[in-house]
């Protein structure tokens, strides 16, 4: 039987937003489980005393994550922390990229001495055209990335250049978040990232084809995350509110946990 030749951790602290919180892996309870519970899962199982943390709350931007996230994650001392933050930044109308790379440059350099592995990703993106618009700017940011990760010695998870997170089929009917299969496809990449044996060596690649939709399904299915999604994100947007307002972090507190 092979064994897994990496040291087993004993602690994970995750910082973000709606993608770091777990949006949209609904469990029937009506909270979201995510890519970070069932990587904290995995980590557990792997020896006595796993403590975790995820302080992701939905909607927050790279200034707020620096404001309330950062600072709480160093002083837990974490063995692993990862940090996914800037993307909500990207796509607002007014986005300063200069701002959002200073800012995710004080994140890394507070949080790189206080941990023993710092992981950044390269964040997920489906194909379509709204992505278009943004994908200069999200391109941007992930350059920053690997410039923070090489200067700081952190891991960079690439979900941007995976083929199975940019099939549409992966990403729930909000379009702006992953599926629980997709958020899955997310814990064993970054499993592998921290150099776990693989469970999962084909995460990266898309489901089977499938038939595409009818047109008309098609366009009953535009209509319907226009009305339910698109025009509410618009609104909160114009009117400088946030999904995340007044919601505390998912599990503020570095506690022992023993998987899902």
């Amino acid at each position: 039987m092979q064994t897994d030749p990496t040291p087993p951790y004993s602690s994970l602290v995750a910082l973000g937003d709606s993608f770091t919180e777990g949006m949209s892996d609904l469990l029937p309870d009506g909270t979201y489980r995510g890519w970070a519970d069932l990587l904290a899962a995995r980590m557990a199982a792997t020896g006595p005393g796993f403590r975790y943390a995820n302080l992701a709350v939905r909607g927050k931007l790279i200034q707020q994550i620096v404001d309330e996230q950062v600072e709480v994650a160093a002083a837990m001392r974490a063995d692993v922390v990862t940090l996914v933050g800037g993307l909500n930044d990207t796509l607002r109308p007014k986005c300063d990229m200069g701002r959002v790379r200073d800012l995710l440059t004080e994140a890394v350099e507070r949080l790189a001495p206080h941990c023993g592995q710092l992981v950044l990703m390269r964040s997920p993106g489906r194909q379509g055209p709204v992505l278009e618009r943004f994908r200069p700017r999200m391109e941007a940011l992930f350059e920053c990335v690997d410039e923070l990760a090489g200067k700081h010695g952190a891991l960079v998870v690439d979900l941007y250049g995976a083929p199975s997170l940019a099939d549409p089929r992966l990403w729930d009917v909000d379009r702006l978040h992953l599926t629980a299969d997709g958020h899955r496809r997310v814990a064993e990449a970054v499993w592998q990232t921290l150099g776990h044996a693989p469970e999962d060596p084909e995460w990266h690649l898309p489901p089977e084809a499938t038939l595409p939709p009818r047109w008309v399904a098609r366009r009953v299915a535009d209509a319907r995350f226009a009305r339910q999604h698109l025009l509410p994100w618009i609104g909160r947007r114009l009117t400088g509110r946030s999904s995340g307002d007044g919601l505390p972090p998912k599990r503020p507190e570095l506690l022992l946990y023993e998987g899902l």
